[in-house]
């Protein structure tokens, strides 16, 4: 074999090889074919090393100094780019920064990202500062990245694709546009849409959003540089989903409650519960005092608690008040955290009807995901200015929840997740800590 590897031929056809199956037939991008010239000069014609290379190399003989410089800086250069290829086509490390996935996942995790599960995402911004996400160090607003040059989205071919019951990240999908009080640096700003609303509730249409903007800078992202987020697909394309009484229904079938699911009790008791009674019953969010509790658990935990002797009465928590806050944010609907739907899941290629009535429900993914100029006059609804009575969607879309169903920011409050926002599945904790220090008994645990 080594004596095969020191044929100049033997290696440039080997490289070409797998050059030509990573870079031209897994992104199916034949402008990549270009890459195989440049494989062939340094491999047999080298001509690049003899008109140009070849004078670093005299340097590094002439020069120790140079030398030494040189080393470095080609090993950064290597790691750079072998750093930036594995998360932008392999795996990426994602910290838990909320509770919204307890107890299937803790705050103060990190998580390996599996991009090769349903196919690695070409950048839609390639031009971007390495080793950073949206803006500079030490800075709020300052972006990380150079929107001069745009890509469609385009993912390539991975393992599987998103199935129900597997918990994905993805690009926040409200995270478009973004805002940061002017008065208030560094802490970033709430909602943009759910701000927006709250102003043009207050002051009107035209005159919320003016203040809104006097009051913050309003920053719009590209979708791969939007906030990273973390929940578990609960609905797939075509699905038909329906919460009733904190019940989840799938295609009108009720989904089998997941064992670390977590959700509100209002318990009564005769006497008070210690924080060590509830930190050893597995607790982590409560509130309240005696008689009346209300405690995040799940029904494991809710069903040992009722048996306890000072616990008279055990009730899970039904949030009947609906709101604007509750997807599709709209006075038309009346859905709630815990009574929602029923509701289609769109899928690419599918025709519906599109009325007034149902067009609050599908109206951002027209306009903001599909790209189209999205108009309604005199009850007409117009869609890049001809008038439609029907809409095909372009793209897959998902329904994501949070296990940690009263304490999560997911679907319920900002719809459909767009499949060229997956960024990938969750496959195992890569390392944990909190405030007991290092959680060992985590390292490595399977995400399921």
């Amino acid at each position: 074999m080594k004596q095969f590897w020191k044929n100049k031929w033997f290696k440039f056809t080997t490289v070409a090889i797998i050059y030509t199956l990573l870079c031209v037939v897994w992104t199916g991008n034949l402008w990549m074919l270009l890459g195989l010239p440049v494989i062939y000069d340094i491999y047999i014609s080298r001509l690049f090393y003899k008109y140009i290379w070849h004078y670093n190399d005299e340097l590094c003989e002439r020069s120790p100094l140079y030398k030494s410089i040189w080393g470095w800086i080609d090993a950064i250069l290597w790691a750079t780019v072998a750093a930036t290829l594995l998360h932008l086509f392999v795996f990426q490390l994602y910290k838990v920064p909320t509770s919204s996935m307890e107890k299937t996942i803790l705050i103060g995790d990190y998580i390996y990202v599996s991009k090769i599960s349903y196919g690695p995402q070409v950048p839609n911004t390639p031009i971007a500062m390495p080793f950073v996400f949206n803006t500079m160090p030490f800075s709020q607003t300052k972006k990380s990245y150079c929107e001069a040059i745009q890509w469609d989205y385009h993912r390539l071919k991975g393992l599987k694709r998103v199935e129900r019951g597997d918990v994905v990240v993805f690009n926040y999908p409200e995270g478009d546009t973004v805002m940061m009080p002017k008065r208030l640096y560094p802490t970033p700003g709430a909602s943009y849409y759910d701000a927006l609303r709250s102003y043009q509730q207050s002051y009107g249409e035209v005159e919320g959003r003016k203040r809104l903007y006097e009051d913050y800078d309003v920053i719009a992202r590209p979708v791969d540089k939007r906030e990273n987020y973390i929940k578990r697909c609960v609905a797939i394309p075509g699905d038909k989903i329906k919460i009733e009484g904190t019940k989840l229904f799938v295609n009108g079938t009720e989904q089998a409650t997941i064992p670390s699911q977590q959700q509100i009790y209002f318990v009564q008791t005769s006497a008070p519960l210690t924080d060590y009674a509830l930190h050893k019953a597995g607790v982590r969010e409560w509130g309240g005092n005696m008689p009346y509790y209300y405690l995040t658990m799940t029904e494991e935990v809710a069903a040992k608690m009722a048996k306890m002797a000072i616990v008279e009465s055990v009730i899970k928590y039904d949030n009947t008040e609906s709101g604007l806050e509750f997807f599709p944010n709209n006075k038309g609907y009346s859905w709630t955290q815990d009574n929602f739907g029923e509701l289609w899941v769109p899928q690419k290629g599918t025709t519906i009807a599109l009325t007034t009535e149902n067009l609050p429900l599908y109206s951002r993914i027209i306009e903001k995901y599909e790209g189209h100029k999205l108009e309604v006059t005199d009850g007409v609804i117009f869609i890049d200015g001809t008038p439609a009575d029907s809409y095909t969607f372009a793209m897959d879309y998902y329904w994501m929840m949070g296990d940690n169903r009263h304490n999560s920011a997911d679907s319920r409050f900002w719809g459909f997740v767009p499949e060229d926002h997956i960024v990938g599945k969750a496959s195992f904790i890569a390392f944990s800590t909190g405030e007991e220090g290092i959680r060992w008994n985590r390292l490595f645990r399977k995400i399921r």
